[in-house]
């Protein structure tokens, strides 16, 4: 188990440590000694998954822009993260510029790219400056660039600062960005993987990410596999910075208890009240119950428990909490960051507010709550992206574990507390 503080008392890894622990040696041998093909087989046979949140494995979607026609081909780092209380890529990216960078020059050479992104908020400073020093020193070095160590191959590397709106991290809206127009999502299929960046094939990892790669093509997919899960491979990076005695960003291999993560790692509560919920992969995650402390943290068991991990954001509730101000709170959130494209989801994050609103304060009859799953079911896939589906697992989990809280508001327009 391995415990990463949110910040680094020496700053960022410097070029030279980098290169001390092997940094760099992944990708100068499969350019030298390699092929894309053989970079590409090692990630997708390692299982490595998307750690944006949707878990999509990497290989696969490598593998559709790789096999995809087109004259050029992008790679793009994904480091919007505006999940409210995600601290991960951040803190990568600040901290670890040159584990980000070679994992998405790797990328690139995998699916024949020559041209990568870093796309990056606007608003993170410390990362910014980070990546820049660090692309610098690999560039100098002669790790970026034409004809890298003396061969065919070359690749550049630009930094593009992202809007800070929620939408702007999808994948398709950085690509609306890195094309120079608004970053609002586009209407799929197709996918950037087949076309994205000027319509040609595209890869967008996040941050975590590509910064699995390098280890994965220096020690190998079978080394990989070694920790962690079948089903999930690997460690994850799970942010926890409220409500808890030691906040921060942890790294634990997947199949750990959850128990762990909140006791060992977090602390537990910092407040004397027992726990009695737990949003598991931020506001788009369905709540569960303490006993959920003993699930392993694999993609698979919090499916099947009726959540998911998201993007590892955790956040626990002591008894007392209301749920009907919780979830009121996330469908606000979500009605403010939609984009206002799509009909159908301003109409359902207008309307789960609205409803959630009139819960809160007493003037909704005790059917309401049977319309809040008409309204999700009315918009279901009908968006450019996926916000149109963030609100009800919150929504609709916390209606079934905390019913009593939703029909004390009902009735006396107070929360039971």
């Amino acid at each position: 188990m391995e415990k990463i503080l949110l910040t680094s008392e020496n700053g960022p890894e410097s070029f030279a440590a980098y290169q001390e622990q092997g940094g760099y040696s992944a990708w100068r041998r499969a350019v030298t000694e390699g092929s894309g093909a053989g970079v590409l087989a090692t990630v997708a046979e390692s299982g490595l998954r998307g750690r944006g949140g949707a878990a999509f494995p990497v290989g696969r979607k490598w593998q559709f822009a790789a096999e995809a026609p087109g004259d050029r081909k992008y790679v793009v780092c994904n480091g919007g993260e505006d999940e409210p209380g995600s601290r991960k890529d951040r803190y990568l990216m600040e901290n670890y510029p040159h584990k980000v960078i070679e994992g998405l020059l790797l990328s690139g050479y995998a699916i024949g790219a020559r041209e990568a992104y870093l796309y990056v908020n606007r608003e993170y400073a410390g990362a910014l400056d980070s990546l820049q020093r660090a692309l610098a020193e690999a560039e100098g070095a002669g790790y970026i660039g034409e004809r890298l160590f003396g061969g065919d191959y070359g690749i550049t590397v630009r930094m593009h600062q992202a809007e800070t709106t929620y939408v702007a991290g999808e994948d398709s809206a950085a690509v609306e960005s890195l094309e120079g127009k608004k970053a609002l999502p586009r209407q799929k299929p197709p996918y950037p993987a087949t076309h994205g960046l000027h319509g040609q094939p595209t890869v967008i990892n996040n941050v975590e990410t590509l910064a699995n790669v390098p280890a994965i093509i220096a020690r190998g997919a079978a080394w990989y596999r070694t920790i962690g899960t079948p089903d999930s491979p690997g460690t994850m990076l799970f942010t926890t910075l409220e409500r808890v005695k030691r906040p921060g960003i942890y790294e634990l291999p997947f199949g750990t208890p959850l128990r762990t993560l909140y006791e060992d790692c977090a602390g537990g509560l910092d407040d004397p009240r027992p726990l009695r919920a737990i949003l598991p992969g931020g506001p788009s995650s369905g709540f569960l119950l303490p006993d959920a402390l003993d699930l392993p943290l694999d993609y698979q068991a919090f499916r099947d428990a009726g959540s998911s991990l998201g993007c590892g954001v955790m956040t626990y509730y002591p008894e007392g909490t209301c749920m009907v101000e919780e979830v009121l709170r996330i469908a606000q959130f979500f009605a403010a960051e939609s984009c206002g494209q799509c009909p159908a989801c301003q109409m359902e994050t207008q309307q789960l507010v609205r409803i959630l609103e009139q819960v809160q304060s007493g003037k909704a009859p005790a059917a309401v709550l049977g319309t809040v799953d008409r309204v999700i079911q009315f918009a279901r896939g009908k968006g450019f992206c996926s916000l149109i589906s963030m609100p009800a697992a919150p929504i609709q989990s916390a209606i079934k574990l905390f019913p009593q809280d939703f029909q004390h508001h009902i009735e006396h327009g107070t929360c039971p507390a």
